[in-house]
């Protein structure tokens, strides 16, 4: 897979589209049949020309434990870049990503060597400590960032080119109380975070000074120790919680819902954005994910157009099913293309132009994108994107909807 994606990454095709700026209409990631009209999405009334090749760089863990998540969002920016690409038209896209491990210094070294390419525009980094020591390079440089996945608040803070196409942590932590609260009215709910990662952080702190009183048991983690959750899955059964919030990656939520299942507990477990994925572990048994319920933008199951057109291509390149990390990807670059075009950005403006005019046309009231993850989506000063999760429920190895 790995191979398979390198190569992908290192083709890029001749592109382009007719543009327009400005308006009041919402753009749109184009579906086959309506990929020509993008000029009418835009506005012509106040048309700016669109041209030349752009320089889009890419950083995820393309290796390593995290690279499920790199992996899937470089792929989704691919497929993207290769749609608009195949349009032909006087817009181009180069695109090269660099693997960062999910470590922070490798993150800036991926930087730099972009940055040294001629990248224009960033997509990533993927996960929020990487992302959060390339936000503040790229923001001396004056660069334009859009991640796909990092949600921590703290990679926006101070940074106005810094853009999530991603809900916030603490916008998932407030959703997740919200569902809970909605749907599990009486329940006694346990959370397990990992405390030394601000993604896990972020999300647990909104999410417990939501639900108050109705937490009755948190248990920690660590790096170094989220290979064995024997004392706080057992402590969460002690204390009588019938729910267990799981504000993580996918990766120890496997290590978790195993041993819940060899002492026979069987709470209703509730995951993040961070768990999509679960089902493709290597090595794990996805019927014991059945009945968990994932807060989501993205379901590859939906049968809406677009959705069934990306992942049809995404199994014909990767051999499974994308995952939300591939669907924000795909609309990131879009999103950076629909922005291009309607502030009739061209080529050969400097990165420091580039992001001035990417920033005045995501803040600006006359634009939204619409794609994969959402309907709608603007950006607000702060960078961040007004989308909330959904919640799917894990049946028979597919999301459904509960």
């Amino acid at each position: 897979m790995k191979k398979t994606l390198a190569l992908l990454l290192a083709v890029c095709m001749m592109v382009a589209v007719l543009a327009g700026c400005g308006g009041n209409k919402e753009t749109a990631a184009p579906t086959e049949e309506a990929t020509a009209p993008v000029e009418e999405n835009v506005g012509a009334e106040n048309a700016g020309a669109a041209s030349g090749t752009f320089k889009i760089g890419g950083i995820g863990p393309m290796t390593g434990g995290a690279a499920q998540y790199g992996m899937a969002a470089m792929t989704g920016a691919q497929i993207a870049v290769d749609e608009i690409n195949a349009l032909g038209g006087p817009v181009q896209f180069e695109f090269r990503a660099e693997d960062d491990v999910n470590v922070a210094d490798t993150a800036v070294n991926a930087y730099n060597t972009l940055k040294d390419w001629g990248m224009q525009v960033l997509v990533g980094a993927v996960t929020t400590t990487p992302c959060i020591s390339v936000s503040a390079e790229a923001y001396n440089d004056r660069i334009f960032c859009l991640t796909p996945s990092a949600s921590s608040t703290d990679v926006t803070a101070g940074k106005d080119n810094m853009f999530q196409m991603c809900f916030t942590d603490p916008n998932q932590g407030l959703s997740g109380a919200q569902y809970i609260t909605e749907n599990f009215p009486d329940a006694k709910v346990a959370v397990i975070y990992k405390n030394d990662d601000a993604y896990s952080v972020g999300i647990r702190d909104a999410f417990v000074g939501a639900m108050g009183d109705a937490v009755v048991y948190e248990g920690t983690f660590t790096e170094d120790t989220q290979t064995d959750f024997s004392v706080q899955v057992t402590a969460a059964q002690a204390a009588g919680a019938d729910v267990v919030y799981l504000p993580m990656y996918y990766q120890p939520a496997t290590v978790i819902l195993t041993y819940a299942k060899s002492i026979g507990y069987a709470p209703t477990f509730i995951g993040v954005d961070g768990m999509d994925g679960i089902l493709d572990q290597e090595g794990f048994d996805a019927s014991l994910a059945e009945g968990v319920l994932v807060m989501s933008p993205f379901a590859a199951t939906s049968t809406d157009e677009l959705t069934v057109k990306f992942v049809e291509e995404y199994q014909n390149r990767m051999g499974q099913l994308p995952n939300q990390f591939a669907a924000d990807g795909y609309d990131c670059v879009y999103a950076i293309y629909n922005a291009l075009q309607a502030a009739g950005c061209t080529a050969d403006m400097s990165n420091e132009e580039l992001c001035d005019a990417l920033i005045s046309t995501f803040t600006s009231d006359s634009f939204s994108y619409s794609g994969l993850t959402g309907q709608g989506m603007t950006w607000s000063t702060v960078g961040e994107v007004t989308k909330l999760p959904m919640a799917f429920l894990i049946k028979d190895g597919v999301y459904t909807t509960p």
